[in-house]
């Protein structure tokens, strides 16, 4: 009687809060009916899929045969096996990304890890471990909260998969990446990361699958996945909310 009472009252109570605290759209704040985008800024966003690079998943204009890498993966392979990521940084994406990031919009984290795990749910079958890649404790302090975190932490609840929040450590801090170029980008995070000594047997053999909010150039996550596989990881997997599509990749 009173599991059949709770399943009636559950939609119930969810009513009667839907319409004391409507769910409002993530970007723009309009109602909706469920925790999520609205139409208008949904269909703003530039979202990622096939035709891709094998590897990094870098866009491709038409389908390309096999397991094709695209030029920047062929030049150089990424220290990570494959990354896969849900929108493209743009106009149309900043501001949802910046304001999740930096203006305590902790409350999207749900929402967007929905939308990660349709865009790499490939990698999520795969993953043996979740891990996000790790604020150095001063920025930690500013910021309050490790919005990377907060995306691995909700990806797990909804599919179940194991999550190490604390696998990897930020040694160092390194300074702001927002103007460097690709090299200096891969000086400025060289040896920055390392594997928390309690966490290594989380490692052995397994398919480590790290989460961020945005991949650039890959040199912050290529060099997670380096750490990670010297201390014993089988392969590492990247997904992100966003990545920048540069014209001459």
């Amino acid at each position: 009687m009173s599991s059949d009472f709770g399943a009636l009252a559950a939609p119930v109570a969810r009513s009667i809060l839907d319409n004391l605290l409507p769910p409002r759209c993530i970007g723009c704040g309009a109602i909706v009916e469920d925790a999520g985008l609205c139409g208008a800024c949904w269909g703003s966003l530039r979202f990622l899929g096939s035709p891709a690079c094998h590897c990094c998943a870098y866009p491709f204009e038409y389908e390309m045969p096999g397991e094709t890498l695209c030029p920047a993966c062929l030049r150089e392979r990424p220290e990570f096996d494959r990354a896969r990521s849900v929108f493209a940084y743009d106009d149309a994406s900043r501001s949802l990304v910046i304001e999740f990031k930096h203006a305590d919009k902790t409350f999207a984290a749900p929402p967007l890890a929905s939308m990660m795990r349709r865009a790499g749910g490939d990698l999520l079958a795969d993953a043996g471990v979740i891990a996000p890649v790790p604020l150095h404790r001063r920025r930690l302090f500013a910021r309050r909260y490790n919005q990377a975190a907060l995306l691995a932490s909700a990806l797990a609840r909804q599919t179940g998969a194991p999550l190490a929040v604390d696998l990897l450590v930020r040694r160092r801090h390194t300074k702001p990446q927002g103007r460097m170029s690709p090299t200096a980008r891969r000086r400025n995070v060289q040896g920055a990361f390392g594997v928390r000594a309690q966490r290594k047997p989380l490692l052995e053999g397994k398919r480590v699958l790290l989460i961020d909010d945005v991949l650039t150039t890959g040199a912050t996550v290529g060099e997670c996945a380096r750490v990670l596989r010297r201390a014993g990881a089988s392969a590492v997997d990247v997904l992100t909310l966003a990545r920048v599509i540069r014209p001459s990749h």
